[in-house]
């Protein structure tokens, strides 16, 4: 786990070792235990340590190999190394370490590109062949490993964050002006190769590339519709799938925690590390706060207090907010819908305190329809299907379990036509200055793509091509800040390819989300968290941050700043009569106001300067 960065002259002009290793400050945070720089005329590689396995100076990169024809720069963990590092011997392979670098660079060897499908894991890597001159790289299935470039005539550059690409570049960053209408309108990112830098692209997950003589070619190398297979047939056979992805997950040479948020997700991750490999000695790190607060989940997090003799907790307020605001905003270098981002960024500074390695609950929501709009899609599906009886019955036990409209709401805007659910968003965001909205909302690529998915299968396969890769784009950042490894048991590529397949009344049943996991998980999490109902996830109460201490003369001081006004994004006058509302109690916009302030630290941070 680390950071990787490079420079590609595409003139002949020789890479400054200078300009590499100030890329490598620039993202020192990801690697603190070692670093290496490889220059041979116009290419450059660099490289920054986590040591997480084999924590000897043998894992030093950038990595040859053994013949010395191969150069590798390589961010991620391998989880099935083991078994690949055997498989590689039978063919003749010999081997001088204990890394999964080793067995990565020598998979590429002996399979090239088809490799990849071989691999277990995350990752984001580069190759430089010196016999050739050929370069490839390649990002893991799903978008978990990050992988940041800028394309010019002259020159590509790419690093595993943003800011070491930013300070290198001649271009002067601009804002990408879709990507701040979707997330306005939509709070959502990343589902394009755009990131909120206009010259600034990331490679999209399950791509790789090639640079030679013919220039920059990339290609999608993995694509999850085409790669289903059979589905689960029962709660036993996803049980099997789901420890072995846990087992694989648990192979490190430093300590192993979990981020525990008293969600089915991460408390299933707890439960089975406990239950089914008697991990007595477990960390775990959670985010609390006040009783009956929003976001506050510590009645379940307390479950386990007889189990766990290792429970840490941290309380996130709105007073640590801004304390850590700038710091935060530097840290993610592009503009988070919600302050619940935070939340993660905390207990991961704690973490950061007990152990190296955290396991985490994402991808579970997106493949397991977790979200309560997912019900809309359901409902949607059986109405397509003209499965009637089926839908009102879904929709009456949707109604006893959770006594809301939110699922019907759902329903009706998922039926209207892409026009139309655009201009609802717009119209909800009503801050947004019209000429702005009618010169963006057109082009984006949510409510047609995401929100028009015609079926509960369908949805979930657009979720893991537009939606997942934010979240995991923001835990990357969180951990890897605080020189942390996160991963992911919910995403190994077994159990996703299965789930996809699995008929929606697996999913969604008789009203509840999850299905298929909470029978899974019978016998092993307590049942309190088993049939929980709600949604929280890392959640804050920033409606009351927003109106707290210090906040409103700083959010005012926002909204009445030139700057503010002088973008022509949002309309400073509506902003600060909604904030007023919000401060009276008459309205919770606690999501606007929190994308208001970080929008324009943003812009100053990385756009004005």
């Amino acid at each position: 786990m680390c950071g990787i960065c490079g420079i590609i002259n595409f003139n002949s002009l020789p890479v400054q070792e200078e300009s590499i290793r100030r890329m490598m400050h620039m993202q020192k945070h990801r690697g603190p235990d070692d670093e290496g720089v490889f220059i041979h005329d116009n290419i450059g590689l660099g490289f920054v340590r986590l040591s997480i396995i084999d924590l000897t100076s043998a894992g030093h990169q950038p990595f040859h190999s053994n013949n010395q024809h191969y150069v590798m720069v390589y961010n991620g963990e391998l989880y099935n190394y083991i078994e690949l590092r055997e498989e590689l011997k039978a063919l003749g392979h010999s081997f001088h370490t204990q890394t999964d670098t080793e067995v990565l660079l020598t998979a590429y060897q002996q399979w090239g590109k088809d490799c990849l499908h071989r691999l277990n894991g995350m990752w984001a890597f580069v190759i430089y062949n010196k016999q050739s001159g050929e370069i490839f790289g390649a990002r893991d299935r799903f978008g978990i490993k990050p992988f940041y470039y800028q394309h010019t005539d002259n020159q590509f550059l790419f690093a595993s964050e943003i800011p070491p690409i930013l300070k290198i570049s001649k271009e002067k960053p601009q804002a990408d002006m879709q990507s701040v209408f979707d997330y306005l309108a939509f709070n959502r990112t990343d589902q394009t190769e755009a990131t909120f830098f206009n010259k600034i692209k990331k490679l999209q997950h399950g791509h790789c590339f090639t640079i030679n003589n013919s220039g920059l070619k990339i290609s999608q190398w993995y694509n999850l519709r085409d790669n289903l297979k059979a589905p689960f047939i029962s709660a036993d056979e996803f049980r099997e799938y789901f420890n072995s992805s846990i087992q694989l997950r648990l192979r490190s040479d430093v300590p192993v925690g979990v981020c525990l948020s008293g969600g089915i997700d991460s408390s299933s991750i707890t439960s089975t590390l406990l239950k089914v490999f008697d991990k007595k000695d477990l960390h775990t790190f959670s985010a609390i706060y006040a009783a009956g607060q929003s976001g506050d989940e510590s009645q379940f997090i307390h479950i386990y207090d007889a189990q766990l003799k290792n429970m840490h907790l941290i309380k996130p307020t709105a007073n640590s907010l801004f304390e850590d605001l700038n710091d935060f905003v530097r840290c993610h270098a592009e503009p988070l819908p919600s302050t619940g981002i935070y939340a993660q960024y905390k207990v991961m500074q704690l973490a950061a305190k007990n152990v190296v390695v955290t396991l985490d609950g994402q991808g579970a929501d997106e493949e397991l329809a977790g979200y309560h709009y997912f019900y809309g899609f359901y409902f949607k599906d059986l109405l397509k299907r003209l499965k009637i009886w089926h839908l009102l019955k879904e929709i009456y036990y949707y109604m006893i379990n959770h006594h809301s409209l939110f699922g019907l709401m759902t329903f009706a805007y998922f039926l209207l036509p892409k026009k139309m659910r655009t201009e609802l968003r717009v119209s909800k965001a009503g801050y947004i200055k019209p000429k702005f909205a009618d010169e963006w909302q057109v082009s984006n690529s949510i409510a047609g793509n995401l929100y028009g998915s015609a079926s509960l299968h369908d949805a979930l396969l657009n979720h893991f091509e537009y939606k997942l890769e934010h979240l995991l784009k923001w835990e990357d950042r969180n951990s890897m800040h605080f020189s942390l490894e996160a991963r992911v048991p919910f995403l190994d590529y077994r159990l996703v390819e299965k789930i996809m397949s699995t008929p929606a009344e697996l999913l969604i049943n008789k009203g509840m989300t999850k299905y298929l996991l909470r029978e899974a998980m019978r016998e092993t999490l307590p049942e309190a968290i088993r049939m929980r109902k709600d949604k929280v996830g890392f959640s804050t109460p920033q409606d009351e941050w927003f109106r707290s201490e210090s906040w409103p003369s700083f959010v005012n001081g926002i909204l009445e700043s030139p700057s503010f006004a002088n973008r022509n994004i949002i309309d400073a006058n509506k902003a600060k009569i909604l904030y007023k509302e919000h401060l009276d109690k008459k309205i919770n916009i606690s999501q606007e106001i929190w994308k208001w302030v970080n929008l324009e630290l943003w812009f100053r941070e990385f756009i004005d300067a």
